[in-house]
């Protein structure tokens, strides 16, 4: 594995768009393997090309996961620099944002912002990253106006898998006024619909009460992997008493306030989102 890694990164490095989607298609069909049950059966075969004639692999469920030596092998790569993929990736959209806004230069960030939101699912300790205000930066980079609708809206994406369960990293972006990035992009009437209804999903994520990631809990799930939480997740924010375990977070009324000075109207967000509960959370 650390080989098939070690090529890939070579091409990642590059300045040239064909040996980064080299690279990129490298670490994809290896995150795949781990990823996706082989069909194994002639039966299997069959359903798995029922519908449009293509075969297909499912994705294995977690608890399997968990227990498959090539998913552990790489989890454990992770925990280290010199295999980390994540920091690879990020370090690629930094070249690729450099070169400016073109056609393939665009696919080429799409495909990076794909597979390093695939990367920050599976391994939910690099999201420990985006604390770093460069790496912030970069992906509030990509959701200015001048960026094309397809990269603002997978640059989106990222970033609410990069905010997921990580308070820390939600007051960085905040603190790098993330929240005038997003409502801005909102307000341009140049940005394009499908755009604007991925902000409004952000959005009301970004109003949900805030979970911290139970790192030790998370990590038994993944088959007891796990590294201990970096000092900028321990810091706490202040404000009104919190429960136990729960420092640094902010309630849904403290983040409406907040995003109220950059957009009307956010209490209908809130009344919306107690009332519709699309993530299935509990107002209580």
């Amino acid at each position: 594995m650390e080989n098939l890694l070690s090529l890939s990164f070579d091409y990642l490095s590059s300045f040239d768009g064909v040996k980064i989607r080299k690279g990129l298609r490298q670490l994809e069909g290896l995150l795949a393997q781990i990823c996706l049950s082989r069909t194994t059966t002639a039966a299997e075969r069959r359903r798995s090309t029922a519908i449009d004639g293509v075969a297909r692999s499912s994705p294995k469920d977690l608890a399997s996961l968990s227990e498959d030596p090539a998913f552990r092998e790489f989890f454990k790569l992770q925990e280290g620099f010199e295999w980390n993929v994540a920091i690879r990736l990020i370090s690629c959209l930094e070249r690729l944002l450099g070169k400016g806004s073109n056609g393939q230069n665009d696919l080429l960030l799409v495909s990076t912002l794909d597979l390093l939101r695939g990367v920050l699912l599976i391994h939910p300790p690099s999201r420990s990253l985006f604390a770093r205000e460069i790496y912030m930066n970069l992906l509030l980079d990509l959701l200015e106006p001048s960026s094309c609708p397809a990269v603002q809206s997978s640059a989106v994406l990222t970033l609410v898998t990069a905010l997921l369960e990580q308070p820390s990293i939600t007051r960085c972006f905040e603190n790098l006024d993330g929240l005038l990035t997003v409502t801005s992009l909102f307000k341009n009437r140049g940005t394009s619909r499908e755009v604007k209804l991925k902000l409004v999903e952000f959005l009301y994520f970004y109003l949900m009460p805030e979970i911290p990631y139970a790192g030790r809990d998370a990590a038994n799930a993944h088959g007891g992997l796990h590294r201990s939480p970096s000092k900028a997740s321990r810091l706490g924010s202040g404000g009104r008493e919190r429960p136990e375990g729960a420092e640094g977070t902010k309630t849904t009324n403290e983040k409406q306030s907040l995003l109220g000075r950059y957009l009307n109207n956010v209490e209908d967000l809130v009344e919306d989102l107690k009332e519709t509960a699309p993530f299935g959370t509990n107002f209580g």
